[in-house]
């Protein structure tokens, strides 16, 4: 399945199996421009909008605003959320995870502030199950946005969950064909680090050239596979 930030089936795969009510509450955390906490609201849930940075915050607030959606704003570190224990049904978090330079203790405070039965809706970053390749993979990732932190395969996210002591329920990989071009401009990448990265992708082993399935054009590296984990957890009742 391909996704788009926006749209597509991350999103849609994270609102089918977190299943927002009417009237619960809901904490999006990380939102970014707010996209999940815009999902959340339009199914009636209670939103709370978290980000570490007030920019990101008022764009969010300015998305859910002009779709005519409320909610609560509040800066917020994801390791270190200030909200007392079970307090929301629902904690959700989109592609932000791999910035986090603990997701462990990200995962501890989620199972945390949810309420015994309450659902974690997650999205990230995946990497390929092969040790060599999902070093290979990341460091290709960070090597474009060193704000990138840590990704985990399918198998490495769970144990995350697992460990905090949520119940996951449910794992899907989601596609984002990535234009190289347009990833490696909308990051500002200078032109050396654009070389490296092609390198990086021409030289890499056949488990990372399986997963990453690069596309080329005249011998030039034009697209790549970003691949996305979709998972649901539940805090135990």
């Amino acid at each position: 399945m391909r996704d788009d930030v926006r749209t597509g089936p991350g999103l849609d795969l994270l609102i089918k199996h977190v299943s927002p009510r009417p009237g619960e509450r809901a904490l999006d955390v990380a939102t970014g421009s707010g996209h999940m906490a815009l999902a959340l609201a339009r199914a009636g849930a209670c939103v709370t909008v978290t980000d570490l940075t007030p920019p990101m915050l008022e764009e969010a607030r300015l998305h859910l605003e002009s779709e005519g959606m409320a909610a609560v704003y509040e800066l917020a570190d994801a390791m270190s959320l200030p909200f007392p224990d079970a307090s929301f049904n629902i904690v959700t978090c989109r592609i932000a995870a791999h910035h986090f330079e603990d997701a462990q203790l990200f995962f501890s405070e989620v199972a945390r502030v949810l309420v015994p039965g309450g659902r974690l809706g997650f999205q990230d970053h995946a990497l390929p199950p092969q040790r060599t390749s999902a070093v290979m993979v990341d460091a290709f990732q960070r090597l474009r946005d060193p704000g990138h932190n840590q990704a985990f395969s399918v198998e490495g996210w769970s144990t995350l969950a697992q460990r905090a002591g949520l119940e996951v329920g449910f794992t899907a990989l989601v596609d984002k064909r990535r234009d190289f071009a347009q990833w490696v401009s909308a990051q500002g990448c200078s032109a050396d680090v654009v070389e490296e990265l092609s390198e990086l992708m021409a030289e890499c082993p056949d488990a990372m050239r399986e997963w990453s399935a690069a596309e080329y054009d005249d011998g030039n590296f034009v697209s790549f596979r970003n691949r996305h984990v979709v998972m649901l957890a539940r805090k135990p009742s």
